[in-house]
């Protein structure tokens, strides 16, 4: 399936949106699916197994109506300089729909300081409204959780939720991975799709893979893994054993007929037929 052309998107702070709608230039694309190809036969079972994008039907608009939205950023804080290549901030917002098919609307990215970054979650958050929930990952130690709560208090009147990052990137990227493959995931068109491509099917040979772990994190979000999930089944399954001896304890009540009635007069002829028999 043929991806359609994404159209420039007004106030995503991207700056590769015009180099992108170059990119669709014929000769480009050739080139495109020629090193694609090549990466398959080179690796077959590699970073082209992972993701496809052919995997992900590209729509103008998503659904009006979801019942859960995410958006969840993979947070670094170093400028660009001439001398440097720092890891991206990336925003991924995802939304899941009620028969379980997810919706990725927007991504969001950018280099900048700490202070730059503060902003750019809280213009994001503005813009996204107070239904969407906002979550981040956490590193581990004091440092990690003194940056999480003052990015809280930073967020105030947002449903914010940091996360603690456990497993290795290929393992959190699996799940996402695999709705990816079933054609679960739809992608609203825009600027950033090219470069959302390219860093998923590149993964895990690129240097930079922010996108993989904003991903990643926004589908765990509208997945929440529950806790002492075993003890949970264990009670449930006692309650409806206790359910099901309570039904057959109880007794049918006697049903009761009209007297004259043709079931009245089966009923008591029954009845004497027991009695003689006797």
């Amino acid at each position: 399936m043929e991806r359609i052309k994404p159209k420039p998107t007004l106030g995503v702070p991207y700056e590769s949106c015009r180099a992108y709608n170059l990119s669709w230039s014929p000769k480009c694309k050739r080139d495109k699916a020629r090193a694609a190809a090549w990466r398959q036969l080179e690796d077959p079972a590699g970073r082209r197994a992972l993701f496809q994008s052919e995997w992900c039907a590209v729509v103008d608009e998503v659904p009006a109506k979801l019942d859960h939205i995410a958006r969840y950023w993979d947070l670094a804080a170093t400028e660009k300089t001439e001398f440097n290549d720092p890891d991206w901030t990336v925003g991924i917002k995802l939304g899941r729909d009620r028969n379980g098919g997810y919706w990725l609307f927007d991504m969001v990215r950018q280099r900048a300081n700490p202070g730059d970054i503060e902003r750019l979650l809280l213009d994001t958050a503005m813009q996204d409204g107070k239904r969407v929930r906002i979550g981040f990952g956490q590193d581990p130690g004091q440092a990690g959780k003194s940056q999480a709560q003052h990015l809280v208090r930073t967020l105030s009147g947002f449903t914010v939720e940091p996360a603690r990052e456990t497993g290795d990137k290929l393992t959190r990227f699996g799940p996402f991975s695999s709705q990816c493959r079933a054609g679960n995931v739809k992608i609203r068109q825009g600027c950033w799709n090219e470069e959302l491509f390219r860093v998923l099917e590149g993964f895990p040979d690129l240097a930079h893979d922010d996108e993989v772990d904003a991903c990643s994190g926004a589908l765990e979000m509208l997945n929440p893994a529950m806790k002492a999930w075993g003890l949970f089944e264990y009670y449930r399954r006692e309650a409806e054993k206790l359910k099901a001896e309570r039904e057959t304890a109880v007794e049918r009540p006697k049903t009761r007929y009209a007297i004259g009635s043709m079931e009245w007069f089966a009923e008591h002829k029954k009845s004497n037929e027991q009695s003689t028999d006797g």
